[in-house]
């Protein structure tokens, strides 16, 4: 699929003697990465004009996120195992999860915004731009001090190798950055999932919210701890599971909590296409519902 996006200066004639231009086509896609990271670029030179207050935002992110970990850490202080698992299998888990969803939230959680945007009527001003409106949701206000999140997500993930005796398999270490990249695919299909339902709903960021930073923190535990149900859920409906559980277990070789095959651990990729195609139809859908606000 094309869109119109240049005017080519040359201009033609028609039968009739009246003037037309003619249009040089691109690929929708492409053009919406371009004004993503023309956008995002903006974003990022207005942030780095005040470089002291960046270096302390994402500190104090880093910071936050790090209690997250701390407050695992202190449970082994109590016990040796958590659901069967040990604080550097824990670690894992975590490291994976919060790598993913720091690389998501960077690029997707201005996102969580949309609802505002449909309450006000300010997304009327985004649908006037020669732009593709998911790309300009998507780096509104993008914030680069969330890569706190990321390098605090990367150090529990580090120390987690480090630390575990892992029998590493030439399958083991490709799958370490898959399942980073493709989990952080499925989180970004989440988040545009939940900003179509906002459409909607509009005051429905606390419910995105639920499946996005919720589903981190649920994925930073393993799943032996969870009913039966909550885990079939996360597998097959809303498949999270896909982004630590499954591959990571694979990595430490343990059993899964369905009773899966094996092979199942490598289907990430193929999963994160799935739903993020899944996700764009549906914002497809919910953008052409809107119907502005009538101010």
């Amino acid at each position: 699929m094309a869109e119109t996006v240049a005017v080519r200066p040359e201009e033609s004639r028609g039968s009739g003697g009246s003037a037309y231009f003619a249009y040089e086509e691109r690929p929708r896609l492409l053009e919406g990465l371009r004004a993503y990271g023309l956008i995002v670029a903006m974003w990022v030179r207005s942030t780095m004009a005040y470089r002291a207050s960046f270096v302390m935002t994402t500190f104090g992110n880093l910071a936050v996120t790090a209690f997250d970990f701390l407050t695992i850490v202190l449970m082994f202080t109590h016990v040796d195992a958590l659901g069967g698992y040990t604080l550097p299998e824990i670690a894992l888990l975590y490291g994976v999860s919060a790598t993913a969803f720091g690389l998501c939230d960077l690029l997707l959680g201005s996102m969580e915004r949309l609802g505002r945007r449909v309450r006000d009527g300010t997304l009327d001003t985004l649908l006037v731009r020669p732009v593709p409106v998911l790309a300009q949701v998507a780096a509104d206000r993008f914030a680069l001090r969330r890569i706190g999140r990321i390098v605090q997500g990367l150090a529990v993930l580090v120390y987690a190798l480090v630390t575990l005796d892992i029998a590493w398999t030439p399958l083991k270490v490709a799958l370490l950055p898959v399942m980073v990249i493709s989990g952080a695919a499925v989180f970004g299909a989440v988040f545009v999932a939940g900003a179509a339902f906002q459409f909607v709903a509009q005051d429905a960021s606390q419910v995105q919210s639920a499946f996005t930073y919720g589903g981190a923190t649920l994925l930073q535990y393993p799943p032996t701890i969870f009913a039966k149900d909550l885990v079939r859920g996360v597998t097959f409906v809303v498949p999270l599971a896909f982004v630590s559980w499954l591959p990571t277990l694979y990595v430490l070789g343990r059993d899964y909590p369905l009773d899966l095959p094996r092979w199942v651990a490598f289907l990430s990729p193929v999963v994160a296409v799935a739903v993020g195609a899944l996700a764009g139809l549906t914002w497809r859908a919910a953008l052409r519902t809107y119907r502005s606000t009538g101010s």
